[in-house]
Parts: C-alpha cells; sequence; structure tokens
C-alpha cells in the first residue's frame, strides 16, 4: 500500500465514510425495529460528528497513527442500543447487527460497479500489480487516476469491512446472524454467551487472523470478476 500523504487522506476519507454507514444502518435499523437508543444520541446520520464524538480515539487517533506508524489504517466504531430490547428481540437485534456489513457489501458492489462501468468505456484497466489500492488502473494520469485508486480502496475496504464483521464470532456482527434461526428461548441464551468478555476478546484475536490468509485471493478473484469479459 503507497506510504503517501495523499494515499492516506484517500485511505482515511474512505474509512470513515464506510465506517460512518456502517454505524449508521445499525442505528436506523434498530430505530425501525423498536430500539431508538442510537437515534437519540443523533447516530442515524451519515455526518460523521456524532460517530467520532463516540468513539474519538477509533475514529481518529489510532487510524491516523496505524497509518503513519505502519502504512495501514486500523479502527473502530460503535452504535449503542437497548441491551433489555435485544434480550426481548433476538431476531431484530440479529437484523440489525448484519446491517452493518450489508451496507460494507453494497458499498463494495456500487464501487465494483463504476470500475466495471471505467473499463467498459476504456477509462480503467486491470493493473499489473495489485494491491488493496491497485485493483484498477487509468491509462492517463490525473483526476481519472485518483478515481481508479479511489475506486480500488473503497472497493477492497468494504469487502473487507464486510468479510470481517462477517465471521461468526463475538463481538463481530456475523456472531448474531444464528439468532434469525433459533427458538426464542435457545437465541436468549445464545445472546447471553456471546456477551462473555473472554469470548469477545478471542473472537478479535482469531478473527484477526483468519483476514490475512484470505486477501491473496480475494484480490485476483475481485479483479478476475471486474475485468472479465463479456460475449
Amino acid at each position: 500500500m503507497e506510504h503517501d500523504l495523499a494515499s492516506g487522506a484517500m485511505w482515511y476519507g474512505a474509512f470513515l465514510f464506510s465506517t460512518v454507514c456502517h454505524e449508521a444502518s445499525h442505528a436506523w435499523v434498530a430505530h425501525r425495529l423498536g430500539d431508538s437508543t442510537a437515534e437519540k444520541g443523533g447516530q442515524v446520520t451519515l455526518n460523521p460528528v456524532p460517530h467520532i464524538r463516540r468513539e474519538p480515539f477509533g475514529m481518529v487517533v489510532v487510524p491516523i497513527l496505524s497509518w503513519y506508524l505502519g502504512g495501514w489504517i486500523v479502527g473502530w466504531a460503535s452504535a449503542p442500543y437497548n441491551l433489555a430490547w435485544a434480550r426481548e428481540h433476538p431476531r431484530r437485534a440479529a437484523l440489525m447487527a448484519l446491517a452493518g456489513p450489508s451496507t460494507n457489501l453494497a458499498l463494495a458492489l456500487i464501487a465494483g460497479l463504476l470500475i466495471r462501468l471505467g473499463y467498459e468505456w476504456g477509462v480503467f484497466g486491470a493493473p499489473y500489480v495489485l494491491s488493496m489500492s491497485r485493483l484498477a488502473v487509468s491509462s492517463g494520469d490525473g483526476i481519472m487516476g485518483l478515481a481508479a485508486q479511489l475506486l480500488s480502496i473503497f472497493l477492497s475496504l468494504n469487502l473487507l469491512l464486510c468479510l470481517f464483521n462477517l465471521i461468526p464470532l463475538p463481538p463481530l456482527d456475523g456472531s448474531n446472524a444464528p439468532l434469525l434461526l433459533l427458538p426464542a428461548g435457545a437465541a436468549k441464551k445464545y445472546s447471553e454467551v456471546l456477551r462473555h468478555p473472554i469470548l469477545r476478546y478471542a473472537g478479535i484475536l482469531v478473527a484477526s487472523q483468519l483476514i490475512p490468509p484470505i486477501l491473496p485471493k480475494l484480490l485476483p478473484a475481485v479483479t478476475g470478476i471486474l475485468f472479465a469479459s463479456v460475449r
């Protein structure tokens, strides 16, 4: 990943927008399904300020430091919700949790569609060397080159956020998916298990080890789809 100011600005901008969309979707779905905790906190919005105010270290300090020190964006955010509501309505809580990675998937699909359109119009092409910020390149410099890099970042980052959050380990969103299928009694017991502190720390540790081996296979697969010939 290119470790320069312009690339860092694009990565941080993509991280900020994608994370805000992720958390706002949690808040909006929860509000629609009966829990207005995040809505009252002002988080049903794409304005980053309420989200940064809630998690200033995860949204600003850590991402900027991680880029400066290692050329990589690491960060987090959160949307509050009512635990009593989640226990009483486990399926609604599951839909609220899955709204975040679903939003990241939608953002990735939009970025991929724009890259594909650029390819069809002869603006973008496949890169010789793949990276998360080089899934597409432009034959010219200037604004189209920046557009290719920014769309590459949006696509790869949102795919990564979607996959990471769908890992079925607490505290990640994917751990709530079984609540859609479990009977009410079992769902409530499962919800209590998910909140055990040891499981939550272990889940983050295990999940962080699962993603790196996937990326080398994921990026070529993505570019293969983006630039596939259509008969």
